[in-house]
């Protein structure tokens, strides 16, 4: 019975598309060619999600059969929303007008409806190309977004300190090596004293990573590589025959990180000194909401912490932020998170607009936030999952350079 709904809207949507282009064209190789398309499309996701990968979950593969239906989807909901509209107010009149005695009022109807298809049609196409787009080249149009931020109780050692902040890497999504080489190399290439990642290395399971181990282990800064966990990171989402092989599956992922050389931080902190001063390092497991899991301790990973000290926190989600970060006792200074992508999709003008359905689901989303002087960066990810693109929400390098502020005369 669940499936009843979804499958009369998938209908009715296929119904008013197919519509549109009839009275588009009476080119009949036209309507096969677009009925064909839609058949290729839904039956190669249906294909990979009911035979092929039952038990591989978010492999490239299932994810471009559903990158592909996503744009269908798009393309064949906009236009049905347009013709339906059109529909609400043509129909009442349409049928006015064959009651009345002025039947040649109907006259109009073919030729608006013309109309209003073309229109349907023109409108449905933008964010149709801007999804394939982002299927071929977006979803590794890496950029970099730098950021200054200053504090009055940032140690003098540590002023202009740097921080590179990547994360979702989501690695069993990846089909390009030379693109994600190109990744690596542009995160390096900022020369940042440290290197953070915020979580999510992989989908599901810690096979997926294994290919990337050795491209990964590149990354390098003279102050470390240090990581957390993110809700992907526990094998939740995964299918498993036993317990032991999902514990086992989870240790290996540990592992691995430290096999790549990256400290990973287990509700726990690290301290980097310089010059006989320091700052602290936290690290908490995954903490979200929503029905995401809450492994992360904020207070054990403070333990060996100060309250006086400088605190850089890695928190996956960023629901954690306002939840339990906000209203602790000791101020974090900076709370770096990610897990949100920004969606894969929006629109970000830097410094005038920024959007995406994401916001609905998220207060912090994407970039920098303050709030009583403390401040959380929402990156936006390296990676990509479900969909396997990216449109304006461009995958993201995160560069800050710490200031101290110079005390007012």
């Amino acid at each position: 019975m669940r499936w009843i709904i979804p499958i009369l809207i998938l209908l009715l949507l296929q119904w008013y598309s197919f519509q549109a282009v009839k009275t588009l064209t009476s080119q009949k190789w036209i309507w096969l060619f677009y009925f064909i398309a839609v058949v290729l499309i839904i039956g190669n996701l249906l294909v990979h999600t009911l035979v092929l990968e039952r038990n591989v979950v978010m492999e490239p593969r299932l994810m471009y059969a559903i990158g592909f239906f996503i744009s269908l989807f798009v393309f064949q909901m906009i236009v049905s929303l347009v013709l339906l509209g059109e529909d609400v107010f043509r129909i009442p009149q349409t049928i006015y007008a064959y009651f009345s005695k002025f039947p040649g009022q109907t006259e109009f109807a073919p030729a608006r409806r013309e109309f209003i298809s073309k229109l349907a049609l023109g409108i449905a196409s933008i964010p149709l190309v801007s999804l394939l787009y982002g299927m071929y080249r977006g979803k590794y149009n890496f950029k970099v977004l730098k950021y200054t931020l200053n504090f009055d109780d940032l140690p003098e050692a540590f002023d202009g300190f740097t921080l590179t902040q990547i994360s979702d890497l989501h690695s069993g999504s990846f089909d390009n090596v030379e693109k994600v080489n190109y990744g690596i190399d542009l995160v390096n290439q900022q020369n940042s004293d440290v290197i953070f990642f915020t979580g999510d290395l992989v989908n599901n399971k810690t096979a997926e990573v294994l290919p990337w181990m050795e491209h990964f282990s590149k990354l390098s800064a003279p102050y470390g590589v240090y990581s957390v966990l993110g809700n992907h990171d526990y094998g939740d989402y995964a299918q498993w025959s036993t317990n032991d092989e999902k514990t086992n599956n989870f240790k290996t992922l540990c592992d691995v990180q430290k096999e790549m050389g990256w400290d990973l931080l287990l509700n726990e902190s690290r301290f980097i000194e310089k010059s006989g001063e320091r700052i602290a390092l936290v690290g908490v497991e995954n903490w979200g909401m929503g029905g995401f899991k809450r492994a992360g301790d904020l207070n054990k990973s403070l333990e060996l912490v100060s309250e006086s000290d400088f605190k850089i926190l890695l928190s996956h989600d960023p629901s954690h932020w306002e939840a339990e970060v906000l209203p602790h006792p000791y101020k974090i200074h900076l709370t770096l998170s990610g897990h949100t992508h920004g969606m894969q999709f929006g629109i970000d003008i830097p410094g005038w607009f920024k959007w995406s359905p994401v916001q609905w689901r998220y207060k912090q989303w994407a970039g920098l936030y303050e709030k009583n002087q403390q401040h959380i960066n929402v990156n936006r990810g390296f990676g990509y999952l479900a969909y396997p693109g990216r449109v304006g929400m461009w995958p993201e390098i995160s560069v800050i350079t710490l200031k101290r502020s110079k005390p007012t005369v």
